[in-house]
């Protein structure tokens, strides 16, 4: 169990939290303090997104899909959503 010293938000990411209502703000901000306090609590995936791990949370009666990865201790947020389409927008959203 490795804490985290830095977090990194993606441009992605930072864009999509403007636009949260301050409850689903609320619900992020604790899944990735959780993230931080314990990087392996996520799903690691394999093939293409090999590397990156997905936490899943409740928000709003909603599970949510967060998308991080752990380098040197830093803990890198790609994005987060629903799981509709989710896994083809992250494999686009690295492929660039």
């Amino acid at each position: 169990m490795n804490e985290t010293n830095k977090i990194i938000q993606s441009p992605l990411f930072a864009k999509q939290k403007k636009r949260l209502h301050k409850n689903q703000v609320k619900d992020l901000d604790k899944a990735v303090r959780k993230i931080a306090r314990d990087p392996e609590i996520g799903t690691l995936k394999v093939g293409d997104l090999s590397g990156i791990q997905v936490y899943k949370f409740k928000s709003m009666n909603s599970l949510i899909l967060l998308a991080y990865e752990i380098r040197k201790n830093s803990l890198f947020l790609y994005t987060f959503g629903s799981h509709q389409n989710f896994y083809r927008e992250l494999k686009k959203y690295l492929n660039r």
